[in-house]
């Protein structure tokens, strides 16, 4: 199932769907069900029950909205936490010429950051370094707490597609005192979607490729093979430290072919289309404004 949050091309209030095929048709879950939020972090936060009536409803095909007349909104709004892992991908590592991290570093974006399907991406004009950074996002499904790895992968949902959105010159040492936060978290910072896709249909979250184009032109394929701390393990490593809740998103770090790290630097410029794939997901596509 591919979880959707949308709403009519004409407005009207947001929905929570399932999508029945990558671009395809939209069934509307709170449309046929009341009870059942149109907000896919209240959805989780129900537990069970809440996934029972959408798979009654998809199994029904009740109250279908034709692809072409819904505009597909970010699957995940309003989370409590967006946490993101930096130098995540041996080939990230390598590009810069930095060890592997022995044990993942994490930062975090504001949930005001996040930018719908084929939303605007804003060029802040304090930065003149603006780069991009695929990344496979996971969408937490309950609550966890001191988890093991063993175990960890019981507590998520699904996953989508991030963009790291990064202010290269606000994470040097001259600006912020060093902190990335605002590196990190100016609005519209992380473009997500355009589905979480559960897990159960998007299988292990290794042996999956990663990919992202600059107007047509690929700059990062990889493969989430190439991460240093799996998924079980950050998720794992995080539970020790804070309590992740249903609808939490993790960004699991970027792959090698960053703007910042090419031969010469290239930084996104306003009118610059950025397309980011991720095989059983789809594309996620935004434009720089």
């Amino acid at each position: 199932m591919r979880f959707v949050q949308f709403r009519d091309l004409k407005g009207g209030p947001q929905r929570l769907g399932v999508q029945l095929s990558r671009d395809g048709d939209v069934i509307d879950l709170s449309g046929v069900d009341h009870s059942i939020p149109n907000n896919l972090v209240k959805f989780l936060h129900e537990g069970p029950t809440a996934l029972d009536k959408a798979r009654r409803i998809v199994s029904e095909s009740k109250s279908v909205a034709c692809s072409s007349e819904v505009e597909l909104l970010a699957p995940v709004t309003w989370p409590d936490k967006i946490l993101c892992v930096g130098l995540n991908y041996k080939a990230h590592c390598d590009e810069q010429k930095k060890p592997y991290p022995v044990e993942p570093f994490f930062f975090n974006k504001f949930p005001s950051t996040i930018v719908k399907p084929n939303g605007k991406v804003i060029h802040p004009t304090n930065t003149t370094k603006l780069d991009w950074e695929v990344e496979m996002a996971v969408v937490m499904g309950r609550q966890c707490r001191n988890v093991q790895e063993s175990e960890a992968l019981d507590y998520v949902f699904g996953y989508t597609i991030a963009q790291d959105i990064s202010a290269r010159d606000w994470q040097s040492p001259k600006r912020n005192n060093g902190q990335w936060i605002f590196a990190k978290s100016m609005d519209t910072f992380c473009p997500l979607g355009p589905a979480v896709v559960v897990k159960e249909v998007f299988g292990p979250p290794s042996g999956k490729r990663i990919k992202c184009s600059i107007n047509g032109s690929v700059k990062q394929d990889s493969n989430t093979e190439d991460l240093i701390h799996p998924v079980e393990h950050l998720i794992a490593f995080l539970s020790h430290c804070i309590t992740l809740q249903p609808g939490d998103v993790i960004l699991t770090g970027t792959p090698g072919g960053v703007g910042l790290h090419s031969n010469p630097p290239q930084f996104l410029a306003r009118g610059d289309e950025i397309e980011s794939e991720i095989s059983c997901i789809g594309k996620l596509v935004n434009t720089v404004e």
